[in-house]
């Protein structure tokens, strides 16, 4: 009888696989031969937690992944820096100080904290920096400042946008650059009625505008375009008329930005100061010498929150800026060089040594942003099977959002792309690790692909 037991369940644990086969190969498959889909590329794996094949189409395939890239960056981070790890962003002075007066310059310097001025964190806002900044000046016996303010943003390298990223995309909130020193995560938002700017979030500094908008249709067709270092900012497309609009923009230079609310935070504060605000990225430009930053004389050392707690809003809100922070970190972490090239190389070292297939992983950015990242579903599986036996993995996968269907996982949104990753435990207990990239979709994407995913449920 046992024996007899023993075979019949065997004998329908394969029926139900088989059947869990036939239905995805079937979703799939009715997809693909759809008339919006005629010239599209999926790539779709399943595997069980063990990383056993339950399903795949064109598996190995790699194509654009949008925002699922972030998996590769989040993982590599937590396992590479640690989920405790904090950047910080120091002040200090030059010279002395005599009966209050700073004979010197005043100096804020970074190792590139995105969450700098955020609003995401309780306790990290701009008027938290500010208190703690202001706090420590007056503590430190300052009441004037005779020198310049100082924002030493050298900390990483020039380019502060990844090649390959689209015009379209760099004035945009989701296309903020990388600096030295960012700040209120490089973004701000403009009140629009129609085509009359209302109001800004916060003053932009030394921004002029070129203003191409129409007043037509019923929803946002605006794009903002800015350039690194550059003080000309163009906006076009249309808005609706009659009512306003909020629109997001990237901030061409942060470090200036910042500045310039020092400057205002100071003089508001009883701190006489009629200097001038710097940056080391700007005195370059103007071909004079950079100013280095103090070792001694530091009265502030601000701490970020811990890599976990940016790790999450990462994933959850896909926060493209803080992807291509952590290339910079991990480029200068572990290869000495701040540059993009630098830790796109150490992220395709960090997963090739966890057994992807290097070939499949063709990787242009931290953040998915780029359409020249080429990524295979199977290794996206591959990766977050290697994530779910790490201790740092509860931090990991927090992150992840709960979808329109009911399933916890990372999506990817992009021109003609959309993509899922993730994990789901069916009703049966059966658990699965899945990713399913598509390319060249003439629609949304989202209830066609999340359809096939219901299956595992």
């Amino acid at each position: 009888m046992k024996t007899t037991f023993a075979f019949l369940t065997l004998s329908t644990q394969i029926i139900f696989a088989q059947n869990i086969v036939q239905k995805l190969d079937d979703a799939t498959k009715n997809l693909m031969n759809s008339s919006l889909a005629i010239s599209s590329n999926l790539s779709f794996y399943v595997a069980d937690e063990g990383g056993n094949l339950v399903y795949e189409f064109q598996g190995n395939k790699g194509l654009s992944t949008a925002s699922t890239q972030k998996i590769f960056t989040a993982a590599a981070a937590l396992e590479t820096l640690g989920k405790n790890y904090t950047y910080k962003t120091t002040s200090s002075y030059s010279g002395n100080i005599s009966s209050g007066n700073l004979n010197g310059n005043l100096f804020i310097t970074s190792n590139g904290d995105p969450t700098l001025g955020s609003w995401r964190y309780e306790g990290y806002k701009p008027e938290n920096f500010k208190q703690k900044l202001i706090e420590a000046v007056k503590k430190s016996g300052i009441t004037k400042i005779s020198g310049d303010l100082v924002i030493d943003d050298s900390y990483f390298d020039h380019q502060t946008i990844p090649g390959g990223w689209p015009w379209d995309d760099l004035g945009n909130y989701y296309g903020a650059g990388v600096w030295g020193i960012n700040w209120r995560e490089n973004q701000f938002d403009i009140n629009i009625n129609g085509n009359d700017f209302k109001s800004f979030s916060y003053p932009l500094e030394n921004v002029k505008w070129l203003n191409d908008l129409k007043a037509a249709g019923s929803s946002d067709q605006s794009l903002i375009f800015t350039a690194p270092y550059s003080d000309v900012a163009l906006i076009n497309g249309s808005l609706p008329a009659g009512k306003v609009s909020t629109v997001s923009g990237s901030v061409p230079n942060p470090p200036l930005q910042l500045g310039a609310e020092v400057k205002k935070w100071l003089k508001d504060s009883g701190i006489d100061f009629s200097g001038k605000v710097v940056t080391n990225s700007q005195l370059e430009i103007e071909g004079k010498k950079t100013l280095e930053t103090p070792k001694n004389n530091i009265i502030l050392t601000y701490e970020s929150p811990t890599l976990d707690k940016i790790v999450y809003w990462f994933l959850r809100k896909s926060v493209n800026l803080y992807g291509e922070n952590l290339i910079k970190t991990l480029g200068k972490e572990k290869k000495g060089n701040p540059s993009f090239k630098s830790g796109i190389a150490y992220l395709k070292e960090f997963w090739k040594a966890k057994g992807i297939n290097s070939n499949m992983i063709n990787f242009a950015d931290g953040s998915g942003l780029s359409p020249q990242n080429y990524v295979s579903a199977k290794a996206q599986v591959q990766a977050l099977i290697y994530a779910k036996k790490q201790p740092w993995f509860e931090s990991y996968y927090d992150g992840f959002p709960t979808q329109d269907n009911g399933m916890k996982m990372k999506s990817g949104t992009m021109r003609d792309t959309k993509s899922y990753a993730g994990y789901h435990t069916s009703k049966d207990g059966k658990k699965y690790v899945y990713s399913i990239i598509i390319n060249n979709y003439q629609g949304s994407g989202s209830t066609e692909l999340q359809k096939i995913l219901n299956v595992l449920k």
